[in-house]
């Protein structure tokens, strides 16, 4: 996104014009499924399911929590597996149809209907049973595009009660140059009960990552420290602030971690 910003020079009859490059938004949503909810940023509480102590003084589960962006289903709808065969229901239809591969309702005539002429026919699945037994894809509904460099992590959302019957695949997708739908893939773990998905609980979280955070270089650069013995002078200080100072403070506060981590992010140390 550009803007364009007019200056007149010491001649008053001859102006110049600048361009000035707003920066590109870490990640942007494009919502296909018009019906689809808009991501929400995650939240420290976790949809309000943390312990309210957990909340105050655990940090480190809090900010955990906190990343990213919370993804909801495109609709409410059930899966369920008998253990060869995926079947799934919507509101709108409430017997089991086999499932193969499904469109969301009426969402392909809706994108024929504004696709370019060379686009048209190639509108994204919505349910995919996979070869795999009891793995489904399902797409979000969204297509998204970040900044050079930068991937998403998508995953569970961190540190909510984990639905009964189906696991969370987690998958990084290299969105800065591939430009397509926002799926993943979930295991059903249960045959014959039904696992219900619905637009007001997040099943997804997607956590923008710099693409050095994974990578190999990165990840070889690493050193172990096998033996106590090899603890440097400076390390044992560290651990003796970190762990012993506090537990031998006569009047503990609480949350130390918290208070002096908030403190550094907001510059005060």
């Amino acid at each position: 996104m550009a803007t364009c910003e007019v200056h007149l020079s010491h001649d008053p009859n001859i102006a110049t014009t600048t361009v000035a490059t707003a920066p590109q938004p870490l990640v942007t949503f494009y919502r296909l499924i018009p019906q689809a909810p808009l991501p929400l940023r995650a939240d420290r509480s976790a949809v309000g399911t943390l312990p309210t102590r957990a909340y105050r003084f655990c940090e480190a589960v809090a900010t955990a929590s906190g990343l990213g962006y919370y993804i909801m289903p495109p609709m409410n709808f059930s899966l369920k597996w008998d253990g060869t065969r995926i079947f799934w229901r919507w509101p709108q239809h409430s017997e089991w149809a086999p499932l193969q591969t499904a469109q969301f309702p009426d969402f392909a005539e809706y994108f024929d209907s504004r696709a370019p002429k060379d686009i048209k026919g190639f509108a994204p699945p919505f349910l995919t049973a996979l070869r795999e037994p009891g793995i489904v894809q399902i797409w979000s509904g969204l297509v998204a595009r970040t900044r050079p460099g930068i991937s998403l992590l998508l995953r569970a959302p961190i540190n909510v009660p984990r639905m009964q019957h189906y696991e969370v695949f987690e998958g990084i997708i290299e969105t800065d140059e591939w430009f397509g739908p926002i799926f993943n893939n979930f295991r059903l773990t249960k045959t014959d009960l039904p696992v219900e998905f619905t637009i007001e609980e997040p099943f997804l979280q997607a956590i923008p990552l710099p693409r050095e955070a994974y990578s190999d270089v990165t990840f070889n650069n690493y050193e172990m420290v096998a033996d106590l013995e090899k603890m440097r002078p400076d390390e044992w200080r560290a651990y003796h602030h970190t762990v012993v100072r506090p537990n031998v403070q006569e009047n503990r506060p609480r949350g130390q971690y918290a208070v002096t981590t908030r403190r550094r992010r907001k510059g005060k140390e």
